[in-house]
């Protein structure tokens, strides 16, 4: 399942050893609506190998800022505290499963 941060707990998940996949969105956001079964499928697949979470732009906006997320979805994929990639938009799990293998 995946971890709902917002900007007060974002630098304890986001401190961690396993590589951390954030779905920045919005309740309003069409394409935001279409990934979030995608991202919790990723969230189960590779529980204990990632942390999944999952952030409301509009409820956290000093992460949103933080990270310059301009448009939504945004997945950024972080290892170590560091931003390593993101992906902008409606895009197929592989996509996402391509840019998290690395950071394993």
């Amino acid at each position: 399942m995946s971890l709902i941060v917002n900007d007060e707990n974002s630098s304890s998940v986001l401190n961690t050893e396993l590589p951390v996949i954030l779905d920045l969105s919005a309740s309003w956001c069409g394409p935001c609506k279409a990934l979030a079964p995608i991202i919790d499928e990723i969230a189960a697949e590779y529980e204990g190998r990632a942390v999944v979470g999952k952030v409301d732009v509009e409820e956290s906006p000093e992460l949103a800022s933080q990270y310059r997320v301009r448009n939504v979805p945004t997945v950024l994929f972080i290892k170590n505290g560091e931003l390593k990639d993101k992906s902008v938009g409606l895009v197929p799990k592989q996509s996402l499963i391509d840019k998290l293998t690395p950071l394993l």
